[in-house]
C-alpha cells in the first residue's frame, strides 16, 4: 500500500468519525455557538481556551497552541503512535487498516504474535495462583490485604518452579527462540537446558497504555535476591518508557487532575485498593526522562510520593537530576514524603485515604528539593564554603534547557543564597553574632498603584492587549486600589488568557460586547486615557518608567524605616536581613546589582 492510499484511508476515517465524539470521550465539551469549548487536556487552565470545530474537523487551544484532527488527538491525548491511533479509530467504525508494505505487515504480525504469547503467559500465571502450586503466592497477596477483586483487576498470578510455562507455550507451537526473545525463558550459556525465567514468584503483569501485557515483574517468596525481578528488554518492552499502571491511572488522573508517582508495584496496588487509582510507578529503576514525559501527558506537575526513609530520599534526589533538563513553563515535579519511614500501604492501613491525600498534597516543590540536595552534608560556616554552594547551585540550574525557566530558577536560588546563607552572620554594635537558624525574609511586598498610574496601566492594556501577557506576572507586585478599575483590569486579564489572539483595541471592545459588563463604554470613558497611547514600543517604555517610579518611591520609604530601626539599637537579625534585602531589591530595580 502506498502513502497516498494511507492518506485516503485517513480521510475516510475523518469523514466517518465525529471529532466531537472522539474529544468528548476524553474531556467534557460545552457547545458555544458553532464550536465546542473545554479546558485544554494538554495544559492546566481554569478558563477554557480549547475549542473543537465539528464542521472543520479540528481542535485548537489558544493557550498552548495544541492543534490537530482526530488522529492527532488520539496520538497526543493517549500517547499512541500514528499507526496505533489509526487502528484504534478504525476499530470504532469496523474498518481494517491496510499495511504500507509487506515488511511492515510482517512486523505487525510478529508484534501481534508477541502480544498473544504474553497474554497466554499472564493467563497461565493467573490460573496457577489459584491451584495448589500457587497457594504460597495467594496467601502472600491475601496477607497484603488484596482481595480477589484486586487480584483480578491487576491480573496477578504465580510462577511455579517446574518450567510449566515453557511446557505450555511449547504445546501451543511457540518456539523457544520466541520465548527467550520475550524474556519468558532463560537459555544458559553453558549448554544446559533452558528453563522458565520466573520461578517461585508472585507475578505482576506490566500492561501498556492499550491494555496489552508486554512484560512481568516477579516478587520472590523467600529471602533470595533480587526481591523483585523484571522482564528483560524485548521487542515490545522498553522499561525506560513504561510506567506501571499507566493504563488505568491515565484516565483517572485526567479526571482527578492528579497523578502520583510512587516507588513500586505494591504501592500502586495498595493505593488502588483504598480508592486512589491514579498512581503509577517506574519499573525497578530510577524515574527516567521518558517516564516523566509520559506523566506530563496526564498532569503538568505529578506528585512523586516516596517513603520517608533514606532510600526514598535518595530516589527523590535522583529524580531531580533527571527532570532539571526537561523543565518547561508550567511543567515540573512535586514531592511528598510519608512520615515515620512508612510506605503507602502502611500509611493507608494506619491512617486511611483522607489523611493520605492530605499528606501527599502537602508537597515540597522541586526548587526546595534542589536547594536541600545542594546543601546536604555541606558546611556553611565560612564565606568560602558559602561561595562553593552558590557555585554548585548555579551549575545545577545551568542544566535547565528552557531559558525562561532557567532565569526564574537562578533568581530563586540567588534569593536563597542571600537570605539563607548570607544572612547567617550579621554585624551589630561592633560584634558578630551567629544565628543557629536563619529566618527567611521575603522582601517583595505588594505596592499600591495610585489612581493615575493605574489608569495609565489599564489604558496601555486596552490599546495594546499583547502587553498583558508581558506584564501579567509584574502586576502581581502591585495593587489597584480603585475597585471598579481593579475589576476592569481583571476582566482584561481573563479575556487575554482565554483569547491569546487578541491584539488590538477593537477586539477588546468585541469581547466587552459579549460580556456581562453593561456599562463598559462608560467605564472606558472614565478610566482609559486614550490620548496617552503612542506606539507599542513607546508605550512599553513609558509603562516601565511609571511603575518603576512607584516601586522605587515605596522602597525608599521602606528603607528609611528599616534604617531608623537599626539606628535605634533595638533590632534583631530579621530587622537587619530586611534592611539588606530592601537595598538589594532597590539596586536590582536600578540595574546596579
Amino acid at each position: 500500500m502506498t502513502n497516498t492510499d494511507m492518506q485516503r484511508f485517513c480521510d475516510e476515517l475523518r469523514a466517518k468519525i465525529s471529532i466531537v465524539d472522539v474529544v468528548g470521550a476524553k474531556i467534557k465539551l460545552v457547545r458555544k455557538g458553532r464550536e465546542y469549548q473545554a479546558c485544554c487536556p494538554f495544559h492546566n487552565e481554569k478558563t477554557p481556551s480549547f475549542t473543537v470545530n465539528e464542521a472543520k474537523g479540528f481542535y485548537h487551544c489558544f493557550g498552548c497552541g495544541a492543534h490537530g484532527d482526530i488522529i492527532k488527538f488520539e496520538m497526543e491525548a493517549n500517547g499512541l503512535s500514528f499507526i496505533d491511533a489509526v487502528e484504534k479509530l478504525a476499530h470504532k467504525v469496523g474498518l481494517q487498516v491496510p499495511r504500507l508494505t509487506q515488511e511492515s505487515k510482517e512486523q505487525a504480525e510478529r508484534r501481534a504474535s508477541a502480544y498473544d504469547i504474553m497474554d497466554m503467559a499472564a493467563k497461565y500465571f493467573a490460573k496457577i495462583l489459584h491451584l495448589p502450586e500457587g497457594r504460597e503466592g495467594l496467601n502472600y497477596l491475601y496477607g497484603r490485604g488484596f482481595d480477589d477483586q484486586i487480584i483480578e483487576r491487576f491480573r496477578l498470578g504465580f510462577a511455579p518452579g517446574n518450567n510449566g510455562l515453557k511446557a505450555l507455550l511449547k504445546s501451543r507451537g511457540v518456539e523457544e527462540k520466541e520465548m527467550a526473545e520475550l524474556g519468558l525463558i532463560a537459555i544458559p550459556e553453558d549448554g544446559r537446558t533452558s528453563h522458565d525465567f520466573f520461578r517461585n514468584r508472585v507475578m505482576i503483569p506490566i500492561i501498556d497504555k492499550r491494555g496489552k501485557v508486554i512484560a512481568f515483574g516477579g516478587r520472590v517468596m523467600d529471602k533470595s535476591q533480587p526481591k523483585y525481578l523484571n522482564s528483560p528488554e524485548t521487542p515490545i518492552f522498553n522499561k525506560r518508557r513504561i510506567l506501571y499502571n499507566y493504563n488505568y491511572a491515565r484516565d483517572l488522573g485526567y479526571e482527578a487532575k492528579r497523578l502520583i508517582i510512587c516507588e513500586g508495584y505494591m504501592d500502586v496496588i495498595a493505593m488502588d485498593k483504598y480508592g486512589v487509582g491514579y498512581a503509577v510507578a517506574p519499573l525497578g529503576t530510577a524515574l527516567t526522562e521518558e517516564q516523566i514525559q509520559e506523566a506530563w501527558k496526564v498532569v503538568s506537575e505529578p506528585i512523586c510520593c516516596f517513603d520517608g526513609d533514606a532510600a526514598g530520599i535518595r530516589a527523590a534526589i535522583r529524580s531531580v537530576d533527571r527532570v532539571l533538563p526537561l523543565l518547561k513553563p508550567g511543567y515540573s515535579l512535586q514531592y511528598a514524603f510519608l512520615p515515620d519511614k512508612m510506605d503507602p500501604d502502611e500509611f493507608l492501613k494506619a491512617k486511611g485515604k483522607d489523611e493520605f491525600i492530605k499528606t501527599v498534597t502537602s508537597i515540597v516543590p522541586l526548587k526546595e528539593l534542589l536547594w536541600r540536595k545542594t546543601l546536604e552534608g555541606k558546611s556553611t560556616d565560612t564565606p568560602e564554603q558559602k561561595a562553593l554552594i552558590e557555585k554548585e547551585i548555579k551549575a545545577e540550574v545551568a542544566l535547565i534547557k528552557d531559558e525562561t525557566v532557567k532565569a526564574y530558577y537562578l533568581r530563586e536560588m540567588r534569593s536563597k543564597v542571600y537570605t539563607e546563607l548570607a544572612g547567617q552572620v550579621i554585624e551589630s554594635a561592633g560584634e558578630y553574632r551567629k544565628t543557629k537558624t536563619t529566618k527567611r525574609f521575603k522582601s517583595s511586598t505588594k505596592t499600591d498603584l495610585d489612581d493615575l498610574v493605574a489608569k495609565y496601566v489599564v489604558s496601555a492594556f486596552v490599546c495594546y492587549p499583547r502587553l498583558i501577557e508581558e506584564w501579567e506576572e509584574k502586576m502581581l507586585s502591585f495593587t489597584i486600589k480603585d475597585e471598579k478599575l481593579r475589576n476592569f483590569y481583571n476582566f482584561l486579564l481573563q479575556t487575554a488568557r482565554a483569547n491569546p489572539d487578541i491584539t488590538d483595541e477593537k477586539q477588546i471592545e468585541q469581547a466587552l460586547d459579549a460580556s456581562s459588563i453593561s456599562d463598559w463604554r462608560k467605564m472606558i470613558d472614565t478610566y482609559i486615557l486614550k490620548k496617552q497611547c503612542p506606539d507599542v514600543a513607546t508605550m512599553r517604555t513609558m509603562l516601565n518608567e511609571r511603575t518603576l517610579e512607584v516601586q522605587l518611591k515605596q522602597l525608599e520609604n521602606d528603607i528609611r524605616e528599616a534604617k531608623a530601626k537599626l539606628e535605634s539599637g533595638n533590632f534583631d537579625e530579621e530587622d537587619f536581613n530586611r534592611y539588606e534585602a530592601l537595598k538589594k531589591e532597590r539596586d536590582a530595580l536600578l540595574g546596579n546589582e
